[in-house]
């Protein structure tokens, strides 16, 4: 079992200093990361969604952690691979660089960025999404084991060039998927490549989407690989908040992941801006499910109206399933037992939350330092 913590970079009152602040605070998390013993950490990239997630550049988020640390794995999850993102070519000659300079710690994540706030920042085309970023992991994977690459595709077309530098990691650093629905889990498989899987949904949906990533693993005939370097690693996410007060963790986690569902939802499905105020004495687990009620509810309408143009799906209310992570080191412990076994490789932390103090966000970390990895690196 591996453990890892991942940064979205979120922000209630997004004034600057508020914003230059969190980013700072994501760096202290992620050193104290490598002291408390996780694997890896991992940072997102999105573009313009305010609230939601400040980590544009991930690069250089990881690139500063990678200097300020020695042993812990630098994830990228994920890179936006739509080709007006970010261009293939350029996407591994910057991943290289950084393998390289923290002596083969990086692993490199593919996503989409299909928000209608993303895409029109950069002039991606949405319906082609899907298609470039299968397109963009062919052409990295050749492109680090090749003198030369050249590639004729169906998207995008180079000629013969040496791709420089080349990674430390031989014959790669390894790739991931994100993934949030079957249809990606498969297309992950199929390329051989592992699943980040970033939802909430709970241990007995991650069981299931472990079944459809195996069953598509058996399936498969490697005529989809992206790579001759195999890789069958299944990462899920795992919000927590662990505390010495079990019931202020769990009113502070389920408060920010409450954040997190809205502001998700601001911009992947039209709602209204985050709710930002903080009620001492609230009813946190009641508030979440009256925001799932609206939100099912406005899912409905905003699915017969608007299906192909804004990309809600019905599974999205699982946001704001508070079943997870929150309480003491034994509540998370026996989480993630249960994540262990429903077939998760890796729990992705998440700890950073919009509404979450910093204070709260480094006592978890060193909770799960202390007690919780323990428990599992004893058992193994």
């Amino acid at each position: 079992m591996k453990f890892s913590v991942i940064f979205e970079a979120q922000l209630a009152d997004p004034t600057v200093e508020r914003e230059h602040q969190v980013i700072r605070d994501c760096v202290e998390q992620a050193v104290l990361a490598e002291r408390m013993g996780f694997d890896r950490i991992w940072a997102v990239e999105h573009h313009s969604l305010k609230w939601y997630a400040h980590m544009s550049a991930p690069e250089i988020f990881l690139t500063w952690v990678a200097a300020r640390t020695d042993t812990i794995r630098i994830g990228h999850g994920v890179v936006c691979m739509p080709f007006n993102f970010n261009h293939p070519v350029r996407v591994a000659e910057r991943a290289a660089m950084l393998d390289l300079l923290s002596g083969g710690r990086l692993d490199l994540g593919a996503g989409r960025g299909g928000t209608t706030q993303e895409t029109s920042l950069c002039g991606v085309d949405k319906d082609r999404t899907t298609a470039e970023v299968e397109e963009a992991l062919r052409i990295i994977g050749r492109a680090w084991q090749e003198e030369e690459l050249e590639h004729r595709g169906e998207l995008l077309d180079i000629g013969p060039h040496p791709i420089l530098p080349r990674p430390t990691q031989t014959p790669h650093p390894p790739l991931f998927l994100a993934c949030s629905r079957a249809e990606t889990l498969v297309q992950a498989a199929e390329l051989g490549i592992g699943a980040l899987v970033m939802g909430f949904a709970g241990p007995e949906s991650i069981a299931r989407m472990r079944a459809v990533y195996d069953g598509a693993i058996v399936g498969r005939d490697g005529s989809r690989f992206v790579s001759t370097a195999v890789n069958d690693h299944f990462s899920v996410l795992c919000p927590t908040i662990v505390l010495d007060d079990p019931a202020e963790a769990r009113r502070i986690g389920v408060r920010g992941q409450r954040f997190f569902a809205q502001s998700i939802g601001h911009w992947y499905g039209g709602a209204g801006v985050p709710d930002e105020a903080v009620v001492a004495g609230a009813d946190e687990p009641a508030e979440m499910r009256r925001a799932a009620e609206m939100r099912r509810a406005a899912e409905q309408v905003v699915a017969r109206l608007h299906e192909q143009d804004i990309p809600v799906r019905p599974t999205a209310t699982a946001t704001f399933n508070a079943d997870h992570a929150y309480g003491s080191a034994d509540d998370a412990i026996a989480h993630v037992e249960r994540l262990r076994a429903a077939g998760a490789d890796e729990v992705m932390c998440l700890i950073q939350m919009g509404t979450v103090p910093q204070e709260a966000c480094l006592e978890t970390l060193r909770q799960w330092g202390e007690h919780v990895i323990p428990h599992f690196r004893g058992a193994e």
